[in-house]
């Protein structure tokens, strides 16, 4: 190590581990039963479902109202032995959902709606929905069996300043230390999780959430800009707030490949008061890429 103790960067380490939810996947000739936790395939949804759209641009400039991808579903009960923290319902199903013709970034308010969590807290009636004929082919998700194991969670170097202060530590000292913990980062966008630090990829996206979701655009410095001090005071406390609860990477197998622009995660976050009070409805994405 450069120059820091080492033994003070693993109390460091200690007093920041989390808990995050590893997500394994594999494509099956089984058939899955409705509420089977997994990537892609029918949502089970109740009856009455209607499956939300999101008015967006697609990269070659078209402007329509499409139907959001079904990403992935979970059954609770399966995870529940995993979620040591505690943090979600032990029963239920949670569902994922994203608009990938548009594929939006989420620094801009208009992107709300773009994604959507549903939370159903019992299984009962709940039944397999078809896809929208009108969703692209390349937008389909195909099934994949889905597997769970908690893991060490610790956040990225860069990060460290939302969790710590007043302390400089140099980012070959954190990497080998993050190491030997058993969590080396996650360079190819391949990781989905639940739950945990994000892996993150360009920057913090904490206060990105915050700030957002207040009405503020974040596109450019000059957006930024315009944002009032004391706004900013207030976003620095209330980010705190947010966490972590599902973030996807590449899906890959061998005949396909799900990637979120370059090698990219999209990043479901919500707020830990939403979260213990069962709220899925005020989510926030945000996508990066290399």
């Amino acid at each position: 190590m450069s120059g820091y103790n080492k033994d003070k960067l693993k109390v460091i380490f200690t007093a920041l581990a989390r808990n995050e939810i590893r997500i394994s996947y594999t494509k099956t000739d089984e058939i899955l039963t409705a509420c089977s936790s997994k990537i892609g395939g029918r949502p089970a949804v109740p009856n009455d479902f209607v499956w939300h759209r999101f008015l967006g641009e697609s990269f070659d400039g078209k402007t329509k109202e499409r139907p959001l991808s079904f990403m992935a579903q979970i059954n609770l009960e399966d995870v529940k032995n995993d979620d040591t923290e505690n943090l979600l319902p032990k029963t239920g199903i949670l569902s994922f959902f994203y608009e990938q013709i548009s594929m939006p970034w989420g620094f801009d308010p208009k992107d709300n709606g773009s994604a959507k969590v549903y939370y159903f807290p019992t299984k009962d009636h709940l039944i397999p929905m078809n896809i929208p004929k009108d969703m692209d082919e390349e937008v389909i998700m195909p099934e994949l069996a889905i597997t769970f194991e908690s893991h060490i969670s610790f956040p990225e170097y860069g990060d460290l300043s939302v969790e710590i202060t007043d302390m400089e530590i140099e980012w070959e000292d954190y990497d080998e230390c993050r190491i030997e913990y058993g969590y080396p980062c996650d360079e190819y966008g391949e990781v989905t999780k639940l739950l945990g630090y994000s892996d993150t990829i360009q920057s913090s996206m904490e206060e990105e959430c915050e700030i957002v979701t207040r009405g503020y655009r974040l596109g450019s410095p000059e957006d930024f800009a315009v944002i009032p001090d004391d706004i900013l005071e207030q976003v620095k406390i209330n980010s705190k707030n947010w966490i972590l609860l599902f973030q996807m990477g590449t899906i890959e197998t061998e005949d396909m490949e799900y990637m979120f622009g370059d090698c990219g995660h999209i990043y479901f976050w919500i707020r830990k008061q939403d979260l213990k009070n069962k709220n899925f409805d005020r989510i926030w994405l945000i996508l990066q890429c290399g």
